[in-house]
């Protein structure tokens, strides 16, 4: 992925790609291609939290 997208951006295209998913709007034919961009989205949510997660915790460090 060239762009970097936004954790909001991701989540948001996550959950309306599982929307269409539940509610049917997903063709046999796109579906491969929805799955891997959820798979991409995904990954890109956790590496986010992850970062996060580790910047929130060098600051709690400095704290003490």
């Amino acid at each position: 992925m060239s762009k970097e997208i936004s954790y909001d951006k991701a989540f948001d295209e996550l959950q309306q790609i599982v929307s269409d998913m539940e509610e049917g709007e997903i063709g046999v034919d796109e579906l491969s291609i929805k799955v891997k961009r959820a798979s991409e989205l995904i990954k890109i949510c956790k590496e986010k939290l992850s970062s996060t997660e580790e910047d929130v915790s060098k600051i709690l460090k400095g704290l003490k």
